[in-house]
């Protein structure tokens, strides 16, 4: 009989966008492989890999009631299945899993915390749910792993099962070669698709349309930027900030620089046709989006928070702003765009840096963390 292992996240893009090669890892030594979690139109592509699914009703608010019920389902599968390690992600998937784990009696748990919704800045009230749901779950967890310097420094102080069993890790790893492409010819072509010529600068964001992604700033940015007729923006993603924005872009006279170009999976392509990247959001926990540009050789434009500074290091292989300041993300810019030497010198620096990020490396040092608590 395989051993059984069960990943469990608020939501299967989660799952899909971070997790696959580590459920592939598991996969590869004979295990059978359980996810959880709320299952949309992208459930067939984990069922394609020979996961088991079940769909769970994880609502991402800690308040909602529906909660409760994702409680109880987690508890039945726990009870129905004899895991032999349980990986939980996202803060409410988490505690549940967490607490779903400490009732059944299932051991042993880890937990990745991809960017505590507590950190320097956030609301009181942000600290007192959030930080009281982690301090408490701590109690039932195995391993925690966290992948920026904040994070992990906060987390050691919690106490766990055991002591020592707090890690940090190069995020959840990239497949640098999928993004390092150089084909100057599609270059061209998709650029002239879009109605871009080589002479203008194109800003990229990639990021869910949410309060917390913080597209505005940006976009106020471009307000000031009008008069450089040669500078564009795309911003891929979707989310329940999507009418908001677009209709900032028409108020604001932006309807010519600024396309929303909703979900892609073309992310590499966008990235070779752009200049710079950009990602302005309030919280982050370790941006892959922002590793993805750096591997693509952009430079970046990210605010000063957690996760952003983990991977940006200003006047490297980019430039921090303060979240909210509209001028010095103007200055950073326009910095970029007046010069395509500094573009390629902060791209190549950031090639550089993103080499420690790789899939490989990040599969072996959750190697090095499984073996403790799966042999």
């Amino acid at each position: 009989m395989k051993d059984e292992i069960l990943f469990i996240a608020t939501v299967e893009s989660h799952i899909l966008n971070f997790h696959i090669p580590f459920i592939q890892y598991f996969q590869n030594k004979g295990c059978e492989v359980h996810v959880a979690t709320k299952l949309g139109n992208r459930q067939d592509e984990l069922k394609k890999l020979g996961i088991v699914c079940y769909d769970i009703d994880f609502e991402r608010s800690p308040y909602s009631f529906s909660n409760l019920k994702a409680l109880n389902q987690l508890i039945k599968i726990m009870r129905e299945n004899k895991y032999s390690l349980v990986h939980v992600h996202t803060p409410v998937g988490a505690f549940l899993g967490r607490l779903a784990a400490k009732i059944t009696g299932t051991k042993p748990v880890i937990y990745t915390a991809h960017g505590f919704h507590f950190y320097k800045g956030a609301s009181i009230k942000n600290w007192l749910i959030y930080y009281t749901m982690e301090r408490l779950a701590a109690h039932w967890t195995d391993g925690l792993i966290t992948m920026n310097d904040e994070d992990y420094n906060v987390a050691k102080r919690f106490k766990l099962r055991k002591s020592n069993a707090v890690f940090n890790v190069h995020g959840v790893g990239l497949d640098i070669d999928k993004y390092t492409i150089s084909d100057e010819n599609k270059r061209k072509q998709m650029r002239k698709a879009f109605g871009f010529d080589e002479k203008d600068i194109v800003i990229l964001t990639v990021a869910e349309l949410n309060a917390n992604k913080n597209h505005k700033q940006i976009l106020d940015s471009l307000i000031k930027l009008k008069s450089l007729d040669n500078v564009y923006y795309l911003i891929v993603g979707i989310g329940e900030y999507e009418c908001y924005l677009k209709k900032y872009v028409e108020e604001n006279g932006l309807s010519g620089k600024v396309k929303l170009l909703g979900f892609r999976l073309d992310i590499p392509d966008l990235l070779n046709i752009s200049d710079i990247f950009a990602l302005t959001s309030m919280r982050e926990g370790l941006p892959r989006c922002i590793m993805e540009a750096m591997a693509a050789g952009k430079p970046v434009v990210a605010t000063d928070v957690r996760g952003n500074r983990d991977l940006v290091k200003d006047g490297a292989n980019g430039y921090l702003v303060p979240l909210d300041d509209v001028n010095a993300t103007v200055d950073a810019l326009q910095n970029l765009i007046e010069s395509e030497d500094l573009r390629k010198k902060m791209g190549d620096e950031g090639r550089k840096i993103i080499q420690d990020y790789s899939i490989d490396k990040v599969l072996k040092e959750m190697d090095e963390i499984y073996k403790k608590y799966y042999v």
